[in-house]
């Protein structure tokens, strides 16, 4: 871990209990006067806390010092992924904010299986156990939309990853949101609402699974 959240790491002094407290003290065997760094992933900054006591079942700790760290890639990029199976994108979405997303909008498009919901509480932890593990001074952010014609009214300029003879790395520099399709693609419908100048590709002939197609595009755009 390169540092322990805790959603009210910032106090003068930090009780921790738990999974923290299993963590700190009995998996990494901390002792008094040792110094850990925490974020709340709420501000940018790293707070260093020096334990203070330990008993059978927390700990209390003292902050010692504050700095503003951000770990972040220059790039900010909207993923616009439309909704698979949840099971996918909770395997996924870790890769996702490891490579520094910065936003993802769930949508659901006409071939997106409507019975399909996102427990955005579970999302919310993966999230944050990657940051902790990579480093990332925040967590993508999520919400959703009910179909595509909706998400593309807030956000007129989106790309769309198709079937195109434009490559996505002739436009990565220009693509702020893009948005991926679902297992068996856009529909028609929704394809004859696409801008032509506004739709890229990969110089592939092969089929890439959603999450697959959202892990090559954030890559290539971002890194």
């Amino acid at each position: 871990m390169q540092y322990i959240y805790d959603k009210f790491a910032k106090d003068d002094i930090l009780e921790i209990k738990d999974e923290n407290y299993n963590y700190i003290v009995k998996a990494r065997r901390h002792k008094i006067d040792d110094i850990i760094n925490f974020r709340n992933l709420e501000d940018k900054f790293l707070y260093s806390y020096k334990i203070t006591s330990i008993d059978k079942k927390s700990a209390l700790l003292t902050l010692v010092s504050k700095e503003e760290k951000i770990v972040e890639n220059s790039k900010k990029l909207h993923l616009g992924w439309c909704i698979v199976d949840p099971k996918t994108i909770y395997e996924n979405i870790a890769s996702l904010n490891e490579l520094g997303v910065d936003k993802i909008s769930f949508i659901y498009s006409d071939f997106s299986q409507k019975n399909f919901k996102i427990n955005f509480e579970k999302l919310e932890k993966i999230l944050i156990n990657s940051s902790v593990q990579c480093g990332r001074s925040s967590i993508i952010k999520i919400d959703d939309y009910k179909n595509l014609e909706e998400f593309v009214k807030y956000f007129p300029n989106s790309y769309f990853l198709d079937f195109s003879q434009i490559s996505i790395d002739e436009k990565k520099v220009l693509i702020d949101t893009i948005i991926i399709g679902p297992e068996g693609g856009f529909s028609k419908k929704e394809r004859d609402k696409f801008k032509t100048d506004f739709i890229v590709g990969f110089k592939s002939n092969i089929i890439l699974r959603s999450e697959t197609a959202a892990i090559c595009t954030c890559s290539k755009i971002i890194i």
